[in-house]
Protein backbone atom coordinates (compact mmCIF):
# COMPACT_ATOMS: atom_id res chain seq x y z
CA UNK A 1 0.00 0.00 0.00
CA UNK A 2 1.01 3.63 -0.45
CA UNK A 3 1.73 5.68 2.66
CA UNK A 4 3.32 9.01 3.55
CA UNK A 5 5.81 8.71 6.42
CA UNK A 6 7.67 10.95 8.86
CA UNK A 7 11.27 9.76 8.76
CA UNK A 8 12.95 12.40 10.96
CA UNK A 9 12.29 15.66 12.78
CA UNK A 10 12.64 18.71 10.52
CA UNK A 11 11.58 22.35 10.44
CA UNK A 12 9.14 23.08 7.65
CA UNK A 13 9.78 25.72 5.02
CA UNK A 14 7.20 26.87 2.43
CA UNK A 15 8.43 24.22 -0.01
CA UNK A 16 9.30 21.39 2.42
CA UNK A 17 9.00 17.73 1.47
CA UNK A 18 8.89 16.57 5.09
CA UNK A 19 7.01 13.32 4.39
CA UNK A 20 8.29 10.47 2.26
CA UNK A 21 6.03 8.46 -0.06
CA UNK A 22 6.58 4.75 0.70
CA UNK A 23 5.27 1.31 -0.23
CA UNK A 24 4.31 -0.66 2.90
CA UNK A 25 2.66 -4.03 3.48
CA UNK A 26 -1.06 -3.91 4.21
CA UNK A 27 -1.41 -4.41 7.99
CA UNK A 28 -3.03 -7.60 9.27
CA UNK A 29 -5.73 -7.07 11.93
CA UNK A 30 -5.26 -8.75 15.29
CA UNK A 31 -8.22 -10.64 16.84
CA UNK A 32 -9.87 -7.47 18.20
CA UNK A 33 -8.98 -5.16 15.31
CA UNK A 34 -10.54 -3.88 12.10
CA UNK A 35 -8.67 -3.45 8.84
CA UNK A 36 -9.88 -0.16 7.37
CA UNK A 37 -9.46 0.93 3.76
CA UNK A 38 -8.90 4.66 4.15
CA UNK A 39 -11.09 6.93 2.04
CA UNK A 40 -10.03 10.31 3.46
CA UNK A 41 -7.80 11.71 6.19
CA UNK A 42 -8.01 15.34 7.28
CA UNK A 43 -4.82 17.29 7.96
CA UNK A 44 -4.23 18.69 11.46
CA UNK A 45 -1.79 21.18 12.99
CA UNK A 46 -0.69 18.37 15.30
CA UNK A 47 1.02 16.79 12.30
CA UNK A 48 3.20 19.92 12.18
CA UNK A 49 3.99 19.40 15.87
CA UNK A 50 5.00 15.81 15.14
CA UNK A 51 7.18 16.71 12.17
CA UNK A 52 8.86 19.66 13.88
CA UNK A 53 9.56 17.75 17.09
CA UNK A 54 7.20 19.35 19.61
CA UNK A 55 5.38 16.03 20.07
CA UNK A 56 7.51 13.60 18.08
CA UNK A 57 6.71 9.94 17.39
CA UNK A 58 8.41 7.40 19.67
CA UNK A 59 10.10 5.84 16.63
CA UNK A 60 10.64 6.38 12.90
CA UNK A 61 9.33 6.00 10.31
CA UNK A 62 5.76 6.85 11.32
CA UNK A 63 2.61 7.28 9.24
CA UNK A 64 0.80 10.39 10.56
CA UNK A 65 -2.90 11.22 10.35
CA UNK A 66 -5.69 10.96 12.91
CA UNK A 67 -8.88 12.21 11.25
CA UNK A 68 -9.64 9.08 9.26
CA UNK A 69 -12.79 7.88 7.52
CA UNK A 70 -12.84 4.57 5.70
CA UNK A 71 -14.53 1.23 5.14
CA UNK A 72 -13.96 -1.96 7.11
CA UNK A 73 -12.56 -4.59 4.74
CA UNK A 74 -11.50 -7.30 7.23
CA UNK A 75 -12.05 -8.07 10.91
CA UNK A 76 -10.26 -10.06 13.59
CA UNK A 77 -11.64 -13.30 15.00
CA UNK A 78 -13.26 -11.80 18.12
CA UNK A 79 -14.69 -8.58 16.63
CA UNK A 80 -18.43 -8.17 17.27
CA UNK A 81 -19.16 -4.45 16.82
CA UNK A 82 -18.45 -4.00 13.12
CA UNK A 83 -18.65 -5.95 9.88
CA UNK A 84 -16.90 -5.69 6.53
CA UNK A 85 -18.54 -2.90 4.56
CA UNK A 86 -19.21 -0.68 7.59
CA UNK A 87 -18.01 2.91 7.43
CA UNK A 88 -15.96 4.01 10.44
CA UNK A 89 -14.02 6.95 11.75
CA UNK A 90 -10.70 6.90 13.60
CA UNK A 91 -9.78 9.84 15.81
CA UNK A 92 -6.71 11.03 17.78
CA UNK A 93 -7.46 8.55 20.58
CA UNK A 94 -6.12 5.21 19.32
CA UNK A 95 -6.23 3.46 22.70
CA UNK A 96 -6.22 3.88 26.48
CA UNK A 97 -5.79 1.34 29.27
CA UNK A 98 -9.44 1.29 30.36
CA UNK A 99 -8.57 0.40 33.97
CA UNK A 100 -6.82 3.42 35.54
CA UNK A 101 -8.73 5.94 37.67
CA UNK A 102 -8.89 8.46 34.81
CA UNK A 103 -10.38 5.90 32.43
CA UNK A 104 -12.87 4.70 35.04
CA UNK A 105 -13.95 8.29 35.76
CA UNK A 106 -14.57 9.05 32.08
CA UNK A 107 -11.31 10.90 31.47
CA UNK A 108 -9.54 8.41 29.23
CA UNK A 109 -7.97 11.39 27.47
CA UNK A 110 -5.75 11.77 30.57
CA UNK A 111 -4.72 8.10 30.78
CA UNK A 112 -0.96 7.62 31.18
CA UNK A 113 -1.16 4.82 28.59
CA UNK A 114 -3.02 7.01 26.06
CA UNK A 115 -1.87 6.28 22.51
CA UNK A 116 -2.39 8.79 19.72
CA UNK A 117 -3.27 7.75 16.18
CA UNK A 118 -0.57 8.80 13.75
CA UNK A 119 1.93 9.67 16.46
CA UNK A 120 2.33 6.58 18.65
CA UNK A 121 1.05 4.15 16.00
CA UNK A 122 0.65 4.38 12.23
CA UNK A 123 -2.25 6.56 11.14
CA UNK A 124 -4.31 7.54 8.15
CA UNK A 125 -1.89 9.05 5.62
CA UNK A 126 -2.06 5.62 4.00
CA UNK A 127 -4.33 3.39 1.99
CA UNK A 128 -5.04 1.05 4.93
CA UNK A 129 -4.76 1.06 8.72
CA UNK A 130 -5.91 -1.01 11.69
CA UNK A 131 -7.87 0.01 14.79
CA UNK A 132 -9.24 -1.79 17.85
CA UNK A 133 -12.99 -2.22 17.37
CA UNK A 134 -13.63 -0.40 20.68
CA UNK A 135 -11.92 2.74 19.42
CA UNK A 136 -13.54 2.86 15.98
CA UNK A 137 -16.51 5.20 15.59
CA UNK A 138 -19.62 4.80 13.47
CA UNK A 139 -20.10 7.68 11.01
CA UNK A 140 -23.69 8.96 10.65
CA UNK A 141 -25.06 8.27 7.18
CA UNK A 142 -25.88 11.93 6.50
CA UNK A 143 -22.20 12.94 6.69
CA UNK A 144 -20.03 12.48 3.61
CA UNK A 145 -16.48 11.17 4.03
CA UNK A 146 -15.01 14.61 3.30
CA UNK A 147 -17.34 16.32 5.77
CA UNK A 148 -16.85 13.75 8.53
CA UNK A 149 -13.04 13.67 8.54
CA UNK A 150 -12.37 17.16 10.01
CA UNK A 151 -15.08 16.55 12.59
CA UNK A 152 -13.05 13.73 14.15
CA UNK A 153 -10.44 16.09 15.61
CA UNK A 154 -10.88 19.74 14.63
CA UNK A 155 -14.59 19.44 15.37
CA UNK A 156 -14.41 17.11 18.37
CA UNK A 157 -11.65 19.08 20.09
CA UNK A 158 -13.67 22.24 19.44
CA UNK A 159 -16.69 20.53 20.98
CA UNK A 160 -14.66 19.65 24.09
CA UNK A 161 -13.35 23.22 24.21
CA UNK A 162 -16.88 24.60 24.26
CA UNK A 163 -17.78 22.23 27.09
CA UNK A 164 -14.70 23.30 29.07
CA UNK A 165 -15.47 26.97 28.40
CA UNK A 166 -18.79 26.44 30.20
CA UNK A 167 -20.64 29.22 28.39
CA UNK A 168 -24.41 29.68 28.47
CA UNK A 169 -26.54 30.99 25.65
CA UNK A 170 -26.16 34.76 25.47
CA UNK A 171 -22.68 34.93 26.99
CA UNK A 172 -19.97 36.48 24.81
CA UNK A 173 -17.34 34.09 23.43
CA UNK A 174 -13.99 34.83 21.83
CA UNK A 175 -12.05 32.68 19.36
CA UNK A 176 -8.35 33.28 18.85
CA UNK A 177 -7.14 31.90 15.52
CA UNK A 178 -9.56 30.88 12.80
CA UNK A 179 -8.53 27.62 11.19
CA UNK A 180 -10.22 24.24 10.91
CA UNK A 181 -11.24 23.93 14.57
CA UNK A 182 -12.32 27.53 15.20
CA UNK A 183 -14.50 27.73 12.10
CA UNK A 184 -16.36 24.63 13.28
CA UNK A 185 -16.71 26.07 16.79
CA UNK A 186 -18.30 29.19 15.31
CA UNK A 187 -20.72 27.09 13.28
CA UNK A 188 -21.62 25.06 16.39
CA UNK A 189 -22.15 28.14 18.54
CA UNK A 190 -24.38 29.80 15.96
CA UNK A 191 -26.65 26.73 16.09
CA UNK A 192 -26.51 25.74 19.75
CA UNK A 193 -26.12 29.18 21.38
CA UNK A 194 -28.06 31.50 19.03
CA UNK A 195 -27.91 34.48 21.40
CA UNK A 196 -24.15 34.24 21.99
CA UNK A 197 -22.03 36.83 20.24
CA UNK A 198 -18.73 35.50 18.88
CA UNK A 199 -15.65 37.71 18.64
CA UNK A 200 -12.75 36.46 16.50
CA UNK A 201 -9.07 37.37 16.79
CA UNK A 202 -7.04 36.36 13.72
CA UNK A 203 -3.84 37.67 12.16
CA UNK A 204 -4.93 37.11 8.58
CA UNK A 205 -7.44 39.60 7.04
CA UNK A 206 -8.92 36.78 4.93
CA UNK A 207 -9.60 34.74 8.07
CA UNK A 208 -11.25 37.75 9.71
CA UNK A 209 -13.47 38.29 6.69
CA UNK A 210 -14.35 34.60 6.67
CA UNK A 211 -15.30 34.74 10.36
CA UNK A 212 -17.66 37.64 9.73
CA UNK A 213 -19.13 35.75 6.79
CA UNK A 214 -19.89 32.80 9.10
CA UNK A 215 -21.60 34.99 11.70
CA UNK A 216 -19.02 36.51 14.03
CA UNK A 217 -20.15 39.94 15.29
CA UNK A 218 -16.59 41.31 15.34
CA UNK A 219 -13.22 40.25 13.94
CA UNK A 220 -9.89 41.90 14.69
CA UNK A 221 -6.19 41.17 14.82
CA UNK A 222 -4.72 39.02 17.55
CA UNK A 223 -3.58 42.14 19.45
CA UNK A 224 -6.73 44.22 18.88
CA UNK A 225 -9.12 45.14 21.69
CA UNK A 226 -12.70 43.88 21.25
CA UNK A 227 -15.61 46.23 21.98
CA UNK A 228 -16.53 44.34 25.18
CA UNK A 229 -15.06 41.98 27.76
CA UNK A 230 -15.72 38.30 27.10
CA UNK A 231 -16.99 35.48 29.33
CA UNK A 232 -14.71 32.90 27.67
CA UNK A 233 -12.09 32.72 24.94
CA UNK A 234 -10.97 29.57 23.11
CA UNK A 235 -7.42 29.85 21.82
CA UNK A 236 -6.62 27.60 18.82
CA UNK A 237 -3.28 29.12 17.81
CA UNK A 238 0.20 27.54 17.98
CA UNK A 239 1.78 30.62 19.64
CA UNK A 240 2.09 32.08 23.15
CA UNK A 241 1.40 35.79 22.75
CA UNK A 242 -2.28 35.17 22.00
CA UNK A 243 -2.67 33.77 25.53
CA UNK A 244 -1.46 37.02 27.07
CA UNK A 245 -3.79 39.14 24.95
CA UNK A 246 -6.75 36.82 25.52
CA UNK A 247 -6.42 37.05 29.31
CA UNK A 248 -6.57 40.83 29.03
CA UNK A 249 -9.91 40.61 27.19
CA UNK A 250 -11.69 38.39 29.74
CA UNK A 251 -14.22 39.74 32.19
CA UNK A 252 -13.94 38.86 35.92
CA UNK A 253 -14.31 35.07 36.40
CA UNK A 254 -13.66 34.69 32.67
CA UNK A 255 -12.13 31.49 31.36
CA UNK A 256 -9.44 30.95 28.73
CA UNK A 257 -9.45 27.50 27.13
CA UNK A 258 -6.23 26.62 25.30
CA UNK A 259 -7.03 24.20 22.49
CA UNK A 260 -3.59 22.93 21.47
CA UNK A 261 -1.48 19.81 21.95
CA UNK A 262 1.70 21.93 21.92
CA UNK A 263 2.72 25.56 21.53
CA UNK A 264 5.63 26.64 19.37
CA UNK A 265 8.60 28.16 21.19
CA UNK A 266 9.58 31.16 19.08
CA UNK A 267 7.56 33.67 21.16
CA UNK A 268 7.66 31.92 24.54
CA UNK A 269 9.38 34.95 26.10
CA UNK A 270 6.15 36.85 25.49
CA UNK A 271 4.84 35.26 28.70
CA UNK A 272 7.11 37.64 30.62
CA UNK A 273 4.55 40.33 29.71
CA UNK A 274 1.97 38.77 32.01
CA UNK A 275 0.81 41.33 34.55
CA UNK A 276 -1.11 39.87 37.48
CA UNK A 277 -3.72 42.64 37.95
CA UNK A 278 -4.32 43.02 34.20
CA UNK A 279 -4.25 39.40 33.07
CA UNK A 280 -4.98 37.02 35.96
CA UNK A 281 -6.64 38.81 38.86
CA UNK A 282 -10.39 38.70 39.56
CA UNK A 283 -10.60 34.90 39.47
CA UNK A 284 -9.85 34.40 35.80
CA UNK A 285 -9.16 30.78 34.81
CA UNK A 286 -6.92 29.05 32.30
CA UNK A 287 -7.75 25.50 31.19
CA UNK A 288 -5.99 23.32 28.64
CA UNK A 289 -7.66 20.80 26.37
CA UNK A 290 -5.90 17.44 26.57
CA UNK A 291 -6.80 15.13 23.71
CA UNK A 292 -10.37 13.85 23.31
CA UNK A 293 -12.39 10.93 24.62
CA UNK A 294 -14.39 8.55 22.45
CA UNK A 295 -17.52 10.04 24.00
CA UNK A 296 -16.51 13.54 22.83
CA UNK A 297 -16.12 12.36 19.26
CA UNK A 298 -19.29 10.26 19.21
CA UNK A 299 -21.42 13.01 20.78
CA UNK A 300 -20.05 15.57 18.37
CA UNK A 301 -20.66 13.38 15.32
CA UNK A 302 -24.29 12.98 16.37
CA UNK A 303 -24.58 16.74 16.95
CA UNK A 304 -22.99 17.51 13.58
CA UNK A 305 -25.41 15.15 11.86
CA UNK A 306 -28.39 16.73 13.63
CA UNK A 307 -27.28 20.26 12.81
CA UNK A 308 -26.11 19.35 9.29
CA UNK A 309 -22.78 20.88 10.26
CA UNK A 310 -20.67 21.02 7.12
CA UNK A 311 -17.01 22.01 7.37
CA UNK A 312 -15.46 23.88 4.49
CA UNK A 313 -12.77 21.64 2.98
CA UNK A 314 -10.01 21.73 0.42
CA UNK A 315 -9.10 18.36 -1.09
CA UNK A 316 -5.63 16.98 -1.84
CA UNK A 317 -4.54 13.53 -3.00
CA UNK A 318 -2.29 11.45 -0.73
CA UNK A 319 0.82 12.32 -2.70
CA UNK A 320 0.06 16.02 -2.09
CA UNK A 321 0.29 15.67 1.70
CA UNK A 322 3.46 17.79 1.85
CA UNK A 323 1.72 20.62 -0.01
CA UNK A 324 -1.28 20.37 2.31
CA UNK A 325 0.98 20.67 5.37
CA UNK A 326 2.79 23.69 3.91
CA UNK A 327 -0.55 25.29 3.02
CA UNK A 328 -1.64 24.74 6.62
CA UNK A 329 1.47 26.33 8.10
CA UNK A 330 2.21 29.13 5.66
CA UNK A 331 -0.72 29.86 3.37
CA UNK A 332 -3.67 29.55 5.70
CA UNK A 333 -6.21 28.40 3.13
CA UNK A 334 -9.59 28.74 4.82
CA UNK A 335 -11.41 25.77 6.31
CA UNK A 336 -10.02 22.24 6.66
CA UNK A 337 -7.60 20.35 4.44
CA UNK A 338 -8.45 16.74 3.57
CA UNK A 339 -6.42 14.05 1.82
CA UNK A 340 -8.60 11.96 -0.47
CA UNK A 341 -6.79 8.64 -0.66
CA UNK A 342 -6.41 7.01 -4.06
CA UNK A 343 -8.06 9.89 -5.92
CA UNK A 344 -6.44 12.49 -8.13
CA UNK A 345 -7.98 15.77 -6.96
CA UNK A 346 -7.04 17.53 -10.19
Amino acid sequence: MKAMQITAVCQLTPDSEALTLSELPVPVPRPNELLVKVAVCAVCHTELDEIEGRTPPPYYPMVPGHQVVGTVVDIGDVVTKFNPGDRVGIAWIFSACGTCQFCCDGFENLCAAFQATGRDVNGGYAEYMVINENFALAIPDVLTDEAAAPLLCAGAIGYRSIKLAGIRDGQALGLTGFGASAHLVLKMVRCEYPNTEVYVFARNPEERAYALELGAVWAGGTEDKPPRKLVAIIDTTPVWKTIVHALEHLQPKGRLVVNAIRKENQDKDYLSNLDYPLHLWLEKEVKSVANVTRRDVDEFLQLAARLNLQPDVQLYCLEEANRALCDLKFRRVKGAKVLKIGIDTD
